[in-house]
């Protein structure tokens, strides 16, 4: 078996195959002759289903640069290594069926991204970042009993999500929305995940019944009636659009003209429009959308009460935005 593995592989480089199939190989550690020398440069879907592997060699990326698919479904994999994030060119990646408890927040690297499958693991929440790539359009976490809430950036991109509760029941009116200022012990962050936190501030947004703790870099949040934006705001967004935009080039800022922490999130803004797209770094107007009211309403037949919030820009956006648009 182990020549017939080799002798496949070594053709597939010779020959510069750009499909390889290595499924139901009975393999618990990634071959080795993938990894020789250069690796495989011209392979594009690599099919590795119904083996054991258990994790993922650190240099994947480095000797299958390539890699356009990767199907790992029906493995024992239990860590994916961060070094997943540098296959830049990677839009499909299938870990069904594996023994996942996290995924590396080094997954939202991939913005070539487009289908992710991450059905029938152990997750517990999924990293926020996750779902902030324009190409990503689906997320299959189907038969995750522990995962207790999604990325707001996920709201209509996830399919199947049976057992999810990001959103916690209130007994206020239907009427009535607020946002809130909490101080507590055991809270939810805003990928779902139980944290630990002490004399923490955390802002909620409360539509009717539903509420969800937004994610930490938002400071306040507005309504239809509130049209100026905050000061810090104004200038983050300015910052951004003068040094992205016209130079692409964030590196000539130095902590010396920016607070650090300001300065990470110029580099990383908290989010970008549902509506029109434009960064946002610590102002939001959210909008609220119980699953009843989404696409993805039919698939769960209302087996959950999850919900999802829009992120917008402005007033305007707020106004024009819905799950259609």
């Amino acid at each position: 078996m182990a020549s017939e593995l080799c002798k496949t592989i070594s053709v597939a480089r010779l020959e510069k195959h750009k499909n390889l199939f290595l499924n139901y190989r009975n393999l618990h550690h990634f071959p080795l002759e993938l990894l020789k020398d250069e690796g495989l440069q011209h392979l594009e879907r690599l099919y590795m289903k119904r083996n054991s592997l258990t994790t993922l060699p650190e240099n994947l990326a480095q000797k299958l640069p390539n890699l356009v698919e990767l199907y790992l479904h029906s493995n024992n994999i239990v860590v994916v290594p961060e070094a997943i994030g540098s296959l830049v060119k990677l839009q499909c990646l299938d870990l069904s069926d594996n023994a996942l408890e996290i995924v590396c927040p080094e997954i939202g690297r991939l913005r070539a991204l487009r289908h992710l499958r991450l059905a029938n693991n152990q997750l517990q929440f999924l990293p926020p970042d996750l779902g902030r790539s324009r190409e990503l359009q689906y997320v299959y976490v189907d038969n995750n009993v522990q995962l207790k809430g999604l990325p707001s950036y996920l709201y209509n991109k996830v399919i199947g999500c049976n057992g999810l509760y990001s959103l916690t029941h209130t007994p206020w009116s239907s009427a009535r929305r607020q946002a809130t200022i909490l101080n507590t012990e055991d809270a939810v962050s805003g990928c779902g995940i139980p944290i630990q936190l002490s004399e923490v501030r955390l802002l909620t947004f409360s539509s009717g019944q539903l509420t969800v703790f937004l994610p930490a870099e938002v400071k306040a949040i507005g309504t239809e009636n509130d049209h100026v934006l905050p000061l810090q705001e104004l200038t983050m967004r300015s910052l951004y659009r003068t040094y992205h935009r016209l130079w692409k080039d964030l590196n000539f800022l130095s902590p010396i003209s920016l607070p650090r922490s300001l300065l990470e999130l110029l580099h990383c803004p908290l989010g970008h429009c549902h509506r029109c797209s434009e960064p946002m770094f610590t102002f939001v107007y959210p909008k609220l959308f119980p699953l009843r009211e989404t696409p993805m309403a039919g698939l769960h037949q209302r087996r959950t009460s999850i919900g999802f919030v829009a992120y917008c820009c402005s007033t305007q956006c707020l106004r024009t935005f819905n799950l259609l648009c």
